[in-house]
């Protein structure tokens, strides 16, 4: 039993440090640690609701189960910390006392919890029941502490994509924004929308690097996501540098160096492989067609253009190139809403386009509107 009790020991100590040190990568250290314990319980967590969510195959049924995915991991992981801590203080009780491994489980158990239905006179084992006890209520105090500000940087994200639903439509699409902002004759409101998008996504990679839950937190409705929004507006600024460069607001530029950055960061994080350097030349996913069938849709309704659809094309591809494989590889990830210009999903889902509201358009080109509205149905 002497061996048996050293091995306890050790793998008690073992276990201890590296809970600790998984509570430590989670919720202190304030830069992207990755902690083991917290990415396999988000894993498993999510690939539950996914077995769950495949059943079904409306999109919107799916979203609503998809979404429990990630608070559930945060219940999952405290629960999973707080049972590794009770494992350690057990074998420590049993290793150091002449407990049996059920008497120390009872110990250990009663000390975590703050209980004190179980106690001892020796002294060492008193500070173990003090050190566990601290433990248990450190753990719950950092919890309580972490969901606000986990929550808060939920809401910040969250606050620009319900603006953007209504100037740009849901799910978000890059032709769809620049469109309706000729629709509406807000093209000077449009360095402004590149602008607040540059400062969201700084926000979100910083506040997304230090907690890659979030990644996972999808948005209230369905046919919004974080993710599509980012492309979205993305796409926007290529298409308008590439078409018309000499009046294209810089901000534009700004918000794809600053955009393509955020989106290496999180597949990073998420181990999602991406081209570090690519090359303006390099060939992207994106079908020329479809870019071709935009630029048409976008020169009908009065965008003013200075190339070609066939003279941008270069331009936007040299743009794109430098997000689409990271946009597409976490968009897939995520099971983000399947939008036009989006890549493909785990399953084979039709693109959704953005819902057009017909009967609320501006009383200018009635007519090549009603057609796009009703191509989009």
């Amino acid at each position: 039993m002497g061996v048996v009790r050293i091995l306890a020991l050790i793998g008690g100590f073992a276990i201890l440090g590296g809970t600790a040190s998984s509570v430590l990568r989670t919720f202190v250290v304030p830069r992207a640690v990755l902690s083991k314990v917290s990415d396999l319980v988000l894993d498993a967590t999510v690939r539950v609701s996914r077995m769950v969510a495949d059943k079904f195959a409306d999109y919107e049924r799916r979203d609503n189960i998809l979404a429990w995915a990630a608070p559930l991991s945060l219940m999952t992981l405290l629960f999973t910390w707080i049972a590794s801590f009770w494992i350690g203080f057990s074998l420590l009780d049993f290793g150091f006392t002449h407990f049996t491994l059920s008497a120390a489980m009872r110990q250990a158990g009663s000390s975590i919890a703050t209980l004190g239905f179980a106690s001892s006179p020796s002294g060492s084992l008193t500070i173990l029941d003090i050190t566990a006890s601290v433990t248990g209520m450190v753990i719950v105090a950092l919890q309580i502490a972490y969901l606000p500000t986990l929550y808060a940087a939920y809401n910040r994200r969250e606050s620009l994509i319900t603006v953007l639903s209504a100037r740009g439509g849901e799910p978000a699409w890059g032709p769809e924004i620049l469109a309706r902002h000729v629709w509406l004759h807000l093209e000077g409101n449009l360095p402004e929308l590149y602008s607040n998008w540059e400062t969201w996504a700084a926000t979100v990679s910083e506040s997304h690097t230090s907690y890659p839950v979030l990644i996972h937190f999808r948005s209230p409705q369905p046919l919004r996501s974080w993710l599509i929004a980012l492309l979205g507006v993305l796409d926007a600024a290529a298409l308008q540098t590439a078409l018309a460069p000499t009046t294209a607001p810089v901000e534009a530029r700004l918000l794809l160096q600053m955009g393509y950055l955020t989106l290496r960061d999180l597949a990073a994080i998420e181990s999602i492989p991406t081209r570090r350097d690519p090359s303006p030349d390099d060939p992207i996913q994106l079908p020329y067609e479809e870019f071709e069938q935009a630029v048409d849709m976008l020169t009908s309704i009065g965008f003013q253009v200075e190339r070609t659809a066939a003279q941008a094309w270069p331009h936007f591809r040299g743009w794109r190139v430098n997000y689409e494989d990271a946009a597409y590889g976490l968009a897939k990830h995520i099971d983000a809403v399947p939008a036009r210009w989006s890549g493909t999903r785990r399953r084979e889902d039709e693109p959704i386009p953005p819902v057009r509201p017909i009967n609320r358009q501006p009383t200018t080109n009635l007519s090549v509107r009603g057609e796009l509205a009703e191509e989009s149905q």
